[in-house]
């Protein structure tokens, strides 16, 4: 245990581990019948993102709420990777498709903010980006629509990444 020179208690010395977003997007209650009842069990999605272009998501499940929420946003910080921006809106109009679930994203002027609802909030804002029009299509699934908007980030590229493809 290393000592603290200022204050003279023992205290640990924290590394600085960057800053992450967490929004907790859905909590699921599941009910197994048994013999002196129902027994509960419990699962979380959670986005993780550090407001810069890394986000990621998790899935857990456990006997508590907090313990799902816990294991959801190691998953999700295990799974991170980055998105491109432009600013603060997407460079370029995308679609994002995952089981029945599609979204739309088109880039906004500055001011526009976020115009998104439900999980695909959760994954913008926790992204970082701040100006988006977006449109749910199909399922609107919390799973399914975030899975949606992470495809649809994956594929957005910039000007130059796209002009170094082709050359």
């Amino acid at each position: 245990m290393a000592k603290d020179i200022k204050s003279g208690k023992g205290a640990r010395e924290e590394v600085a581990a960057p800053e992450f977003i967490e929004k907790v997007v859905h909590i699921n209650r599941c009910a197994k019948v048994v013999k002196g009842g129902r027994r509960f069990t419990f699962s979380a999605l959670v986005v993780l993102g550090d407001g810069k272009g890394l986000v990621g998501v998790g899935f857990g499940k456990a006997k508590e709420v907090p313990d799902c929420i816990k294991k959801a946003t190691e998953r999700a910080r295990k799974n991170m990777s980055t998105v491109c921006l432009k600013d603060n809106t997407i460079p370029h109009e995308v679609i994002g498709a995952f089981d029945g679930g599609k979204v739309l994203l088109r880039p906004a002027a500055p001011g526009t903010g976020v115009i998104a609802g439900g999980g695909v909030r959760a994954v913008l804002e926790a992204a970082g980006v701040k100006d988006v029009l977006s449109k749910s299509l199909g399922s609107n699934n919390d799973s399914a629509m975030v899975n949606a908007t992470l495809r649809a980030l994956h594929q957005l590229r910039t000007a130059e990444a796209i002009s170094a493809l082709r050359s």
